[in-house]
C-alpha cells in the first residue's frame, strides 16, 4: 500500500491499523500564520495544543512496537511538543537542530536560521537505526589522520547542516553535520507548496530509521516530499493531507518517479470500512 489519503488527518488515523506503521514523519502547521489554502494557521493557543496533543496520541497508536517517530517543530512550540510527545508514552533518542541557509531575515531580533526536529521511538531497546547506511568519516580519519580512527567512519552529530550546493548527493563525504537549506524559489526540487521540507532530511531519517517495504507514515503531506523520497528508497508510504490541491500536486509529483513499487504486505494498513 503505497498512497495519499485527502482529509482530516485525525479521521484517517483512526481507520490505520494499530502497530502498522514502521516510521511516521510529522512536519505539522507552526501556528505562525503561514497562508495555507485550507488550514487556519492561526488558531489559539490552547487549541492547537489540544489539536497537537490529538494527532500525537492517534500516531503513536499507529505505531508498530519497533517504531520510529520524528516531528519537526519551530521555536514556538517546541517545548509543549517534546512534553506532549513524552507523555504519549514515547522515548526520546535525540532533539535534532535542523540549520539551515537561507533563513527569514529579521530586523528586530536574531534572524532565524534553524528548526528543531524530536526523534523518539516506541521502545527505548528495540527499534531501527541502520548507522551503517548514514555514516560519514571522522575528524580522526579527514584531519588527523589517526591510526586509531574506525574505518567505517561515525554516526553523524544531532546538529544537520547541508549547503545548496552539495544538495545532489545530500551530504559532502566529510562531513559529520546537517546543514540542509530550506527549499528557495530556485530549487529543482521547488513544488508550490508555501512549507517545503527538503528531500535531504528525509532521505537520511528514512534510510536510518527503516528498511526497504516497510510502511512510512506522513500526516501531514504537505508538499509530499516524505513520500516521495520514501518511494526512491523502496519504502511503502502512507500520506494525508487535508487539501485537496495538495494533494493532486503530490500526486503528480510522486507519478515522475519511476521506480518500482515495493512488494505488497499480508495484511493491509488501513482497516476494511
Amino acid at each position: 500500500m503505497s498512497r495519499i489519503l485527502t482529509g482530516d488527518c485525525l479521521g484517517h488515523l483512526a481507520q490505520l491499523r494499530a502497530g502498522s506503521v514502521d516510521l511516521a514523519f510529522a512536519d505539522p502547521p507552526f501556528n505562525i500564520g503561514y497562508d495555507y489554502d485550507v488550514y487556519d494557521d492561526k488558531k489559539s493557543k490552547a487549541a492547537y495544543l489540544d489539536w497537537t496533543t490529538r494527532w500525537i496520541v492517534a500516531v503513536r497508536r499507529t505505531l508498530k512496537p519497533t517504531g520510529s517517530f520524528y516531528v519537526a517543530i519551530g521555536d514556538e512550540y517546541a517545548a509543549e511538543l517534546k512534553v506532549r510527545l513524552d507523555e504519549a508514552g514515547l522515548t526520546m533518542r535525540n532533539w535534532i537542530v535542523w540549520h539551515y541557509t537561507f533563513g527569514v531575515h529579521c530586523t528586530r531580533k536574531f534572524s532565524r536560521s534553524h528548526a528543531h526536529i524530536f526523534y523518539y521511538v516506541n521502545d527505548p531497546k528495540a527499534f531501527t537505526f541502520n548507522a551503517a547506511s548514514i555514516r560519514v568519516p571522522s575528524a580522526r580519519q579527514t584531519t588527523y589522520a589517526d591510526r586509531r580512527a574506525n574505518p567505517a567512519g561515525k554516526v553523524p552529530d544531532d546538529t544537520w547542516v547541508l549547503r545548496p550546493q552539495e544538495s545532489a548527493d545530500h551530504f559532502a563525504a566529510d562531513s559529520d553535520t546537517w546543514a540542509v537549506s530550506r527549499v528557495c524559489g530556485t530549487f529543482e526540487e521547488r513544488t508550490g507548496h508555501p512549507c517545503q521540507m527538503p528531500e535531504a532530511v528525509l532521505d537520511r531519517i528514512i534510510r536510518v530509521s527503516s528498511n526497504p517495504g516497510d510502511l512510512v507514515l506522513d500526516p501531514f503531506a504537505g508538499s509530499g516530499t516524505t513520500l516521495a523520497t520514501a518511494r526512491k528508497l523502496g519504502r511503502r508510504y502512507l500520506g494525508i493531507e487535508l487539501s485537496e490541491e495538495y494533494a493532486e500536486a503530490v500526486r503528480q509529483r510522486l507519478a515522475l518517479i519511476r521506480v518500482p513499487e515495493p512488494p505488497p504486505v499480508a495484511e493491509p494498513a488501513l482497516c476494511s470500512p
